[in-house]
């Protein structure tokens, strides 16, 4: 599965993005897709995530400032971005886990997102 990350950008404290993530096949059977993002010289971290069944995690930090969807059909999970913060700042990558195992997943090759005045 290749994974393709598009919507970084530069923004003001306190505006909104939405990043997507495309995949070149279909993604209604897929057990996991989330954001994750790292910042130079930090492990990368997850941001949200939602399943095939359709529940959703987040990151405390986020938490009511980010929400993660998927559209089955467009093969696309999106993470729209509210009220963004300077320490948003990161690159953040798109991530498929195939099924529970988590044996197979996949990246994608990240979109910078920058928050500063």
């Amino acid at each position: 599965v290749q994974l393709v990350e598009s919507g970084g950008g530069l923004v003001q404290p306190g505006g909104s993005l939405r990043l997507s993530c495309g995949a070149s096949r279909s993604i209604f059977s897929i057990y996991v897709m989330g954001w994750y993002r790292q910042v130079p010289g930090k492990q990368r971290e997850l941001v949200a995530r939602t399943f095939n069944g359709g529940s959703t995690n987040y990151t405390d930090s986020v938490k009511g400032r980010f929400t993660i969807s998927r559209d089955n059909a467009k093969n696309t999970v999106y993470l729209q971005m509210n009220s963004l913060k300077p320490e948003d700042t990161a690159v953040y990558y798109c991530h498929a886990n195939m099924d529970p195992s988590g044996l197979q997943d996949y990246w994608g090759q990240g979109t910078q997102v920058t928050v500063s005045s």
